[in-house]
C-alpha cells in the first residue's frame, strides 16, 4: 500500500513539473511576439 502511494505522488509531481514547464514556456513566446509587435511599430 505505502508504495502504491509513494508511486503515485511521484506521478503527480512529475506531471505537475512538466505541465509547468509548457507553462512557462508558453508565457515567454507571449512576451516575446510583443516585444516584436512593439519593435515593428517603433520601426
Amino acid at each position: 500500500m505505502k508504495k502504491l502511494l509513494a508511486t503515485s505522488l511521484i506521478l503527480l509531481m512529475t506531471a505537475g513539473a512538466l505541465a509547468g514547464c509548457n507553462t512557462i514556456s508558453g508565457a515567454g513566446k507571449d512576451v516575446q511576439e510583443g516585444g516584436q509587435a512593439v519593435q515593428d511599430a517603433a520601426s
